[in-house]
């Protein structure tokens, strides 16, 4: 049972506990025994609750028997990022600082507050790289977490660990957070869904300010392995909270928006956003996946947004505009007296020191010089957008990197000779958060090696609908199901 269920959708295993053929426990045990199997050569989760959940599920089947109505998600195996991501009484170690093994806060963050009240049984956590501040998995206290498609190499971050326990087959979804691509980045090098809502649809529950966030923008979401789960996902998680100023109040049918016809929509494809040098193999899958979008019916032209920015001026924006995030938990832990950089300095890599020492030293006039930059490229961004319903992209710029073996594997140092920033400066995904627009990553095909590569959809701002529509369209056209045949063949070493 553990590997017939293993590759249902989350879509079909609630279906099967609502209506009584499988049982909330059955599927916590199969999930359980994979688990055990298959992540110690894998490392995508680095904290686990089996014990917690079992009796989760138990209580969960008693339910069902005694004719409580079940939920969106009832009975389904889950888990949360170590990230900014909370559940009380388990550890939160950012991303693995090694002085926060042992800390398990009393917090609770909105993706598991949600996703329990539908019914979800979250069981673990999963790997991230050090304040979620690259994007790739990896990280000094756990280790890299690897690719189920090529277990040599990284899987993308920060939500590294969720993705790879979607691909692998242990999760039908986990939670990722996405603040520069940290949704979409693991999804484009996993062969995964990964959809990041407009800003505002998810609220945010961050405290103690609530507003700085708003420095780049922040958000949770699903990673799947369908479509059709991300939508079920995004209708539990999204809706207005009085806790966050920028909810919005409005709804989505994000169940009814997977079966919306997509014929005459305007799109634009970009193979670069005419900024970032671009694996060729990357642009011409992608380009090739966007004829799909003709054969629905779609008109697909070329756009030239006119950006003239460099790219390593903007992969340095987004660095700016992301610290007021990570400054604010310092500060936070030195309130409880616990100095992270002056007591534990050697937890944190050196490329994470630099911009943190930058960002102490920073001037309010380098703030707002940093935030016109980036409205620039929301206009340009915008000005597409408004002649066009959607933006075709590919997600990253480059496939896969090998893991290092010193706890601080980077992205690629150079792209077609080109040299670039190696923490997001490959990753064609940060833009959009700058704007705030809705995005995902859908995968557009397999690069020789079996590595896959991702196809960023991006929406006007609001029109997570259409985004949801054309994906699940693109799904109908091009499936990638059979593609997790490559990681449920891995050879599972230590």
């Amino acid at each position: 049972m553990t590997d017939e269920l293993a590759w249902k959708s989350a879509t079909e295993l609630t279906a099967l506990i609502r209506e009584k053929k499988l049982s909330p426990v059955e599927l916590m045990e199969a999930t359980i025994a994979r688990i055990e199997a298959r992540n110690p050569s894998l490392n995508a989760l680095v904290f686990t609750d089996f014990e917690g959940a079992m009796a989760a599920a138990r209580a969960a089947e008693e339910q069902l028997m005694s004719g409580v109505e079940p939920g969106p998600l009832f009975g389904l195996p889950t888990a949360l990022k170590d990230l900014f991501d909370f559940k009380p009484g388990w550890p939160a170690t950012l991303g693995g600082v090694r002085a926060l093994e042992d800390w398990r806060p009393d917090l609770t963050c909105l993706f598991c507050e949600r996703i329990e009240k539908a019914g979800a049984i979250p069981l673990g956590k999963t790997n991230s790289p050090v304040m979620g501040f690259r994007g790739v998995c990896d990280n000094y206290l756990f280790g890299p977490t690897k690719n189920p498609f090529a277990p040599t190499r990284n899987p993308g971050g920060s939500s590294g660990g969720s993705a790879a326990a979607v691909a692998d087959g242990l999760l039908a979804m986990a939670e990722g957070t996405d603040g520069g691509g940290s949704i979409r980045i693991p999804a484009s090098w996993c062969g995964l869904y990964g959809y990041k809502a407009s800003w505002g649809r998810v609220p945010l529950k961050s405290r103690p300010d609530a507003f700085t966030p708003a420095g780049c923008f922040i958000h949770e979401g699903p990673l799947t392995r369908t479509v059709g789960d991300a939508a079920l996902t995004m209708s539990v998680l999204a809706g207005p909270d009085s806790r966050d100023p920028f909810s919005l109040p409005d709804q989505v049918d994000w169940l009814a928006a997977t079966g919306r016809d997509i014929k005459g929509l305007k799109i634009a494809w970009t193979p670069d956003f005419g900024v970032f040098p671009v694996e060729p193999v990357i642009a011409e899958t992608c380009e090739k996946a966007a004829r799909a979008f003709e054969e629905l019916g779609c008109v697909v032209e070329p756009v030239d947004f006119g950006i003239t920015r460099h790219h390593l001026e903007l992969a340095d924006l987004w660095c700016k505009v992301i610290m007021p995030l990570n400054l604010g938990a310092f500060e936070t832990f030195k309130q409880f007296g616990l100095d992270l950089l002056a007591d534990h300095r050697a937890d944190f890599p050196p490329e994470y020191l630099g911009w943190i020492d930058r960002a102490y030293a920073m001037t309010v006039k380098e703030q707002v010089a940093a935030q016109t930059v980036r409205t620039e490229i929301n206009d340009k961004v915008q000005a597409v957008l408004d002649r066009y319903d959607l933006i075709l992209s590919p997600t990253l710029a480059a496939l896969p990197v090998e893991n290092d073996t010193n706890g601080n594997t980077l992205g690629p140092a150079t792209i077609n000779g080109e040299s670039v920033e190696r923490l997001i400066g490959w990753c064609m995904t940060y833009f959009i958060n700058f704007t705030g627009h809705p995005a995902a990553s859908i995968p557009a095909g397999l690069a020789p090696g079996n590595l896959p590569v991702g196809l960023q959809i991006i929406g006007r701002r609001w029109a997570d609908a259409t985004v949801i529509a054309a994906s699940a369209a693109f799904e109908r056209a091009r499936p990638w199901a059979e593609s997790y045949a490559i990681c449920e063949g891995r050879r599972l070493e230590g």
